[in-house]
């Protein structure tokens, strides 16, 4: 969790989160980068993709300029306790 924090902070990973089924994909990580090469770069520093227990299977992607948004949001919204 320490490195994906560290990518979120410094703006380069705009989502990262599990898949809840037991498929061969265990999660998806979002990027804002120019190229897929700059994503694997970043992939790189993945202390589970350096053991091998990952792979990172690497495709463009364009979204909503909302999404890059998601980081601030979390912040707010994790600070409410919900009942």
């Amino acid at each position: 969790m320490a490195n994906i924090t560290r990518l979120a902070n410094e703006g380069v990973l705009v989502l990262a989160c599990p898949f809840l089924d037991d498929g061969d994909l265990k999660g998806i990580y979002i990027f804002d980068v120019e190229s897929v090469e700059e994503a694997r770069k970043l992939t790189e520093s993945d202390p589970a993709a350096q053991a091998g227990s990952l792979i990172m299977e690497m495709h463009p992607w364009y979204g909503s300029a909302g999404v890059m948004e998601i980081n601030q949001i979390h912040k707010k919204v994790a600070k409410i306790k919900f009942q």
